[in-house]
């Protein structure tokens, strides 16, 4: 049995893991958005949005990739036109 216990135990630890390798926690206003990742790691995985200008947190290539655009203008951050100016000025690099 206590195997068993031991086992549940890394198992449990090993999902809590997994989830924080899996989604960035985004901090808007005072609500936290899951986002996947598309890879796992670490990098970004609790980010607040409070002091940050929107073009200064769609310029994070790891959050850019991770649709955090599109949840954005799903939390009424940004307009869809506002997003089409960002991209429309950083079309040339």
């Amino acid at each position: 049995m206590q195997f068993f216990k031991k086992l549940l135990i890394w198992g449990i630890i090993g999902a809590a893991f997994y989830v924080l390798l899996a989604y960035h926690y985004i901090v808007i206003d005072k609500s936290i958005k899951m986002l996947p990742k598309t890879k796992l790691s670490l990098k970004y995985t609790f980010y607040s949005t409070k002091g940050r200008t929107t073009e200064n947190i769609l310029d994070i290539d790891e959050l850019w990739d991770a649709g955090i655009a599109d949840l954005f203008i799903q939390e009424g951050v940004m307009t869809k036109e506002d997003l089409e100016r960002y991209k429309a000025k950083y079309a040339d690099d």
